[in-house]
Formats: structure tokens, C-alpha cells, sequence
């Protein structure tokens, strides 16, 4: 049977699982002797590895001050917490994806197991998506308003049922990536009044003309594109073309939320 295991390399080392089973617990107990204990290791086994892993990343993932056999006080750095969080990640993406072999982490089908890594790789005919974190939740009676932060300043509301919100497991500060149809797009001019819940602002990236249909690509203040898809009318009658701003109306009803299974 084949088990994987996270190992995340570099500058000459290895964040292996036990590695950052001690600095879970390093940063649980505030001492290298003490976590040494915890995860089952000598205090200079403890020591060396972290000596080791302080070269990982280009600068200290610990700041440690030698104690001797008896300690040592410990921390982890802010560059110590990202690194652990995404060892952490990645773990608990291992898990989901064996989870259909019984929690074992062990792989007796590497057929099943190729084919449940492939479903990880979310595929839509959706033209936008958007990867963000979830910004507020405001629960009503029957559905939910999710507000999902894009960076750079964007943001989309999406409107979904409880049952939706509790099924994906949302919560403020989790990620979540927001579907959105090209046709479900309308563009309009700075300063048009609207009843949509998304109006995000942008600059007409390219406008290519179909035989009836218009594809037009926006980059959006914060950075990310997008793309609507317009009549060929519509996009003359707003004088749609490269260089000019529009704003990309979106009906909080229209953006569909995912997450990773």
C-alpha cells in the first residue's frame, strides 16, 4: 500500500510531518524541550531541526534562546505561523482526498485515487472565477447574503440559500471562488443607477464582435478581469471599446459560490 506524505522542501532541508508536528507543538508550549517531549524527540533532535528549518524559508520560522538540556524559551515567527498554516493546508487536503479510503491515509486504488485528485481541479463553463475570502455572512430567514472579499478592493455578493452556506461550510475568513456567467454580465456607464448588488468598476480591456454577440474583457480596479457577453447592438450603442470605463453589473442571485471538495 502507498501512504503520501507532505513534505515541503527547500534551501537544502524538509519540512517533513513530524517536523511540523513540533512546531505545533512549539507553539503550543512555548519551549523546545517541552515540544520535544510532546512529539517524542531528544532535545537536541529538537534543536537540529530547528536549527535546520530556520534556513527553510530565507529567514527564522523559530527565535529561540538555548537552555541547555533543561530548555529553552521558543516562538514561532509570523513566517513560521504561514509556513505551518500551509503544511496544514496541504495536510488537510491529503486528508479529503483519501477520505474515501476509510481515513486510512493509505492507497490500495490508485485508479479511484487519480480520479478523486481530478475532482479537486474545479471545471465550469463559467467564464469569470473569482478566488476570494469570505468577508460577512448575513443570514436571513431562508437565505443567506455571502460577501466575498476579491482583493484589491472588489468584492461580489452572492445570495444562496441556508442550506448552501452550511453544505459548502462557509465562515468569515474562509475562501470560496465565485462563478459567473458572461451572459450574466450587463455593462453600463459610470454613474448609471441600478438595482444590481454588484457594480464593479473597470477599463475595457478588448471588445471582439461575433456575428451577433460581443465578447468584452474588463480589468477591474482591483486588478482581476473579467468578461461579459453583450449584443453587438448594445456594444455599439455604449461605445463600448479598448481604453473606455464601464462598470460590470452582476445580480447577487447570478454569482454561484463553490469550494474546494
Amino acid at each position: 500500500m502507498l501512504q503520501p506524505l507532505i513534505d515541503l522542501r527547500g534551501a537544502g532541508t524538509s519540512l517533513t510531518p513530524q517536523r511540523a508536528r513540533l512546531l505545533q507543538a512549539l507553539d503550543a508550549h512555548g519551549s523546545i524541550s517541552a515540544a520535544a517531549r510532546a512529539v517524542g524527540m531528544s532535545y537536541k533532535g529538537a534543536w537540529d531541526a530547528i536549527s535546520a528549518l530556520n534556513e527553510f524559508a530565507g529567514e527564522p520560522l523559530v527565535t529561540a534562546e538555548a537552555g541547555g538540556s533543561g530548555g529553552g524559551g521558543a516562538r514561532l515567527t509570523d513566517m513560521g505561523r504561514r509556513v505551518l498554516a500551509f503544511h496544514d493546508a496541504l495536510t488537510a487536503l491529503q486528508n479529503r482526498l483519501l477520505s474515501g479510503h476509510g481515513g486510512t491515509g493509505r492507497v490500495e486504488n490508485i485508479d479511484d485515487l487519480l480520479r478523486r485528485l481530478g475532482n479537486l481541479m474545479l471545471r465550469t463553463s463559467a467564464r469569470n472565477q473569482f478566488e476570494g475570502t469570505v468577508q460577512a455572512i448575513q443570514r436571513g430567514a431562508v437565505n443567506s447574503e455571502v460577501v466575498l472579499d476579491l482583493d484589491g478592493g472588489d468584492q461580489l455578493v452572492a445570495i444562496i440559500t441556508n442550506r448552501s452556506v452550511d453544505d459548502l461550510g462557509l465562515r468569515e475568513g474562509g475562501s470560496a471562488i465565485a462563478l459567473v456567467k458572461s451572459s450574466f454580465v450587463v455593462l453600463g456607464e459610470p454613474g448609471v443607477r441600478t438595482s444590481a448588488r454588484n457594480a464593479l468598476a473597470g477599463t475595457v480591456l478588448s471588445c471582439r464582435e461575433g456575428a451577433v454577440n460581443a465578447e468584452v474583457e474588463l480589468q477591474l480596479a482591483g486588478g482581476r478581469r473579467l468578461v461579459a457577453t453583450v449584443t453587438n447592438e448594445s456594444a455599439k450603442e455604449l461605445g463600448i471599446r479598448e481604453g473606455v470605463p464601464m462598470l460590470a453589473l452582476v445580480k447577487s442571485s447570478h454569482v454561484i459560490l463553490a469550494v474546494a471538495v
